[in-house]
């Protein structure tokens, strides 16, 4: 029984360090895309207040704010217009009212409206803190019955993915696409192998046969 509340505590604590930590580094940030048991999809954003006020000052530099109400405004609209989120190559998802909650580590909270039963495919393109000096989000994609996945967004991607869905998972589609060529060369290498050892037989046997007339005719 000690042993198991010496555990609890380690982990509340690493826990808290790493949030600690996410809460005081502005390029670090993470998306959450969780459907809950209802069917019912939410989108969570969760950042450091910093890397929030940040991009609010650059987008909103001709109408700063002065309450934390205008700030928490500004915030909903800024996720808005710099996240895009479709389904099934088609299918534009919209956004409820959504929540702010202020904090060293601030999340912003939207319930996500138009997501298909059948999901084949997402495509996600996240700037909110692009304008932050070497931004990364954490992306995190939980459905029902799905293994939970987590991709990360960066300046190499250009803050965006496309996902596939194959059997009950998500799955990078340049990743697949990578992995496709890199089957279809390494089958093109073995084919090449293929035909250049049996070229060499062949002209080992034509040598041979060559030799073997020579010798007939002489």
């Amino acid at each position: 029984m000690k042993m198991l509340t010496k555990k609890s505590i380690l982990f509340i604590v690493l826990l808290c360090s790493a949030m600690w930590v996410r809460a005081h580094q502005p390029d670090m940030s993470t998306t959450m895309l969780v459907e809950q048991e209802n069917g019912v999809w939410v989108l969570q954003i969760s950042a450091s207040l910093t890397a929030f006020q940040q991009e609010v000052k650059i987008h909103f530099a001709d109408t700063p704010y002065k309450t934390p109400e205008e700030f928490q405004s500004m915030v909903l609209e800024h996720v808005k217009n710099t996240l895009s989120l479709r389904v099934n190559g088609v299918d534009k998802v919209s956004f409820s009212r959504g929540i702010v909650k202020l904090g060293h580590e601030t999340r912003v909270i939207f319930e996500v409206f138009g997501i298909s039963e059948d999901l084949q495919k997402i495509d996600i393109i996240n700037n909110v803190f692009k304008d932050v000096f070497k931004s990364q989000s954490a992306l995190v994609i939980s459905k029902n019955g799905f293994d939970k996945k987590q991709f990360v967004l960066n300046n190499e991607n250009e803050h965006s993915i496309n996902l596939l869905v194959e059997k009950n998972s998500f799955v990078n589609a340049k990743m697949e696409d990578s992995e496709t060529v890199g089957n279809l060369l390494k089958a093109g290498a073995i084919t090449l192998s293929i035909v250049v050892f049996i070229g060499l037989l062949l002209f080992r046997y034509d040598s041979k046969e060559h030799k073997i007339l020579s010798a007939l005719l002489n």
